[in-house]
């Protein structure tokens, strides 16, 4: 077990809001608004604001629509890699203001996601091309649903002191640059990426690297430094680079310093990930392997420190790292071209670079009162981290849950590195 400083966890009241029921032949599917997908605060806001994000709507895979709700249709469904369902297409990606008292949260606004003419977009993914794939949508009724260039999975979120958001995507993946009143402006792919037919501006600014994400695994984790030079951002997991084999038994995440002006990439590093054998709470389950743990926040704390969400479901870990000129990668490793990857040499265990050291802050194998599948999180002080996690709309009996996580000194002071 990792040693960790002291700390107090509280609970904050909540509510999730009921959006729909549909009669299934062995359970109602029941539904409700989710916005644990990322945690962020804007320079400009007062003390207790904050801003939450959702993401792509309500989706279930169709083995969970026949083994928990009965629906036999969706058995055929299975040799579609990645297939998932979408039963409520109106409820798509979406920003909410929030207000984080004593004991509760209350939800103060939500903003839906819109292009330009304030039209809603949609949750559904972009096409797949011979650069980027992603999964296929079917409806309720097994029907496949047509692709949409416009389609967003906002999986992270960070604010600017204009106003303004810029949120990570796992279907480019992308970054989505999103006004005050929640219209995206600018989606960032990566080189080779289009998405023709997009009601907004789509820019090929990222690396072509970035593509080779794996499945389902895109920008989850994006931090913004607090004089708003430097947009950090973590990939979920390893990337299935060069194919799904390297990511599956990689240990290494990638991290990118961009320039949060012009999105290139000024450093990239690798964060290890942790030993599966040491996420306790989910052992307690069942088997955990070395891919079914990911990357899902990131806080910056200032010069280049950020505090890193690692978890499998029901364990969270959260790592202090330091980004310094030591630890960056050989500029080659941005280039899709170099052999071996660096996911390569991370499965083979020879890795041979430089990796980021993790100064341990807190499991919650410490904390049962903290729920699972925890994605968001977000500093409220010096000495408090807010924690929410992702209900996945409810489709599965999740709710939402909020805690505050009081240590006993400065987490900004506690450095690693």
């Amino acid at each position: 077990m990792i040693a960790v400083p002291p700390f107090v966890v509280r609970p904050l009241a909540w509510s999730d809001e009921e959006i729909g029921l549909i009669d299934l032949p062995k359970a109602p599917l029941r539904m409700t608004m989710g916005f644990g997908s990322g945690l962020t605060r804007r320079a400009t806001d007062p003390p207790g604001i904050v801003w939450a994000v959702g993401d792509r709507g309500p989706n279930l895979k169709a083995k969970t629509l026949v083994e928990h709700y009965g629906l036999e249709r969706m058995r055929d469904l299975a040799h579609h890699d990645g297939a998932k369902v979408m039963p409520r297409l109106d409820v798509g990606p979406a920003i909410a203001k929030l207000r984080v008292l004593d004991d509760r949260v209350e939800l103060i606004q939500v903003l839906r996601l819109t292009d330009a003419d304030g039209l809603p977009i949609s949750g559904l993914p972009v096409p797949s091309s011979e650069h980027a794939r992603n999964e296929p949508a079917f409806d309720l009724d097994a029907r496949p649903i047509d692709a949409d260039p416009s389609g967003l999975d906002t999986e992270g979120i960070v604010g600017f002191a204009d106003g303004g958001f810029m949120a990570g995507d796992e279907f480019g993946p992308s970054l989505v640059r999103i006004d005050r009143h929640g219209r995206v402006e600018t989606r960032y792919v990566p080189h080779g990426v289009e998405l023709e037919g997009a009601r907004y501006t789509v820019q090929a600014s990222l690396p072509a690297i970035a593509a080779k994400r794996q499945l389902n695994r895109g920008f989850e984790a994006i931090a913004l430094s607090p004089d708003e030079r430097w947009l950090y951002l973590a990939f979920q997991s390893p990337l299935a680079h060069p194919d799904k084999d390297a990511h599956d038994h990689a240990r290494h995440v990638r991290l990118w310093r961009l320039d949060a002006a012009t999105l290139e990439v000024a450093g990239q590093y690798i964060y290890p990930l942790d030993d599966p054998a040491s996420f306790l709470r989910d052992l307690a389950e069942g088997p955990l392997n070395a891919n079914d743990l990911k990357v899902s926040e990131l806080v910056c704390l200032g010069d280049d420190r950020l505090l890193v969400l690692e978890r499998g479901s029901q364990t969270t870990k959260i790592y202090q790292v330091h980004l310094t000129d030591d630890d960056l990668l050989p500029v080659e490793h941005l280039d899709a071209s170099t052999r071996p990857t660096v996911e390569e040499k991370s499965a083979r265990g020879d890795l041979g670079l430089p990796q980021l050291d993790k100064g341990a802050l807190f499991t919650s194998d410490d904390a049962p009162e903290l729920g699972a599948d925890l994605e968001g999180m977000v500093a409220l002080s010096p000495t408090e981290l807010l924690l929410v996690n992702d209900n996945d709309f409810g489709v599965e009996g999740a709710t939402t849950g909020f805690w505050v996580v009081q240590f006993t000194h400065s987490i900004v002071a506690n450095q690693a590195g």
